[in-house]
């Protein structure tokens, strides 16, 4: 018991050792956090209870706290069994984890490769559209997480599509581009459906307007990139509710049905 005891500290504080890198490479890209959010995985609280201790002993005390003395950061954690009370970032890892499963199979990667991986889907999730950057119907810009993280959105390089090819006549980066590109199709997708989903066939909701800022849906856009688009004209049926619109874009005017696009939420929307 004495021996497996030793083994299991030993395991436990390997374990701790492995969050409180990964939170150094997540500092050293980010910068350092005021907050931090997660649920209560014991990588995570006991990377939290090194950190404390740290910034609670003598050495720390003496030589960093009194120029730096704004460098706490609050952990806040999930009560326990309780992920689900993580909302939105629990939702997006859940369908990331889920559609990588899906599309890399039994594929074997190596770190490096799936490392790029793991990078080119967090640009994807940080590309997504929020909400119109402002109400000007000229703009056709919009708000997206990459805003609050580097201060305007990602954008992929560009690369040729591979996505329909057999991954046995790709090279591994190439492998590494087909997986993304997949992923970004199927995510993409069941993003823009879920913009549709607002109390769908429940209540009514109201039309799409005039100025509107909406994401033209197309499957032939390149991974990040999303094809926007300011409603000019409206085309209710016999019923009063609206059909079709005419939407000017980038390059110019189009005509769609309500079914393929999906309007942004509305800066008072997002109001609590």
């Amino acid at each position: 018991m004495h021996s497996f005891g030793g083994c299991h500290r030993h395991d436990s504080r390997r374990f701790f050792s492995f969050g409180i890198a990964c939170f150094k490479r997540f500092t050293g890209r980010r910068g350092k956090p005021a907050g931090v959010y997660s649920d209560c995985g014991t990588n995570f609280v006991g990377a939290n209870k090194e950190i404390q201790a740290v910034l609670r002993s003598p050495e720390y005390t003496n030589s960093v706290c009194h120029s730096l003395a704004d460098l706490g950061i609050t952990w806040n954690f999930n009560p326990p069994a309780a992920p689900h009370q993580g909302g939105l970032w629990e939702a997006g890892v859940k369908s990331v984890k889920f559609h990588l499963k899906r599309i890399m199979g039994s594929t074997h990667l190596t770190l490096e490769e799936f490392q790029t991986l793991l990078c080119s889907i967090e640009a994807i999730l940080n590309s997504r559209p929020l909400c119109p950057l402002s109400v000007d119907p000229l703009d056709l810009d919009f708000l997206t997480p990459g805003h609050f993280l580097i201060g305007r959105t990602f954008l992929s390089l560009p690369e040729s599509n591979v996505s329909f090819e057999n991954a046995h006549r790709l090279s591994r980066f190439q492998v590494v581009n087909k997986f993304s590109q997949l992923l970004w199709k199927i995510w993409s997708n069941e993003y823009l459906i879920s913009l549709q989903q607002r109390f769908k066939w429940k209540r009514r909701e109201k039309n799409i307007q005039v100025n509107d800022l909406v994401v033209i849906h197309d499957e032939n856009l390149a991974t990040t990139h999303w094809r926007m688009g300011r409603v000019t004209q409206v085309h209710p049926g016999s019923d009063g509710l609206v059909r079709v619109v005419i939407l000017r874009t980038a390059t110019g005017s189009i005509q769609r049905p309500i079914n393929k696009v999906s309007p942004l939420l509305l800066s008072e929307e997002m109001t609590p």
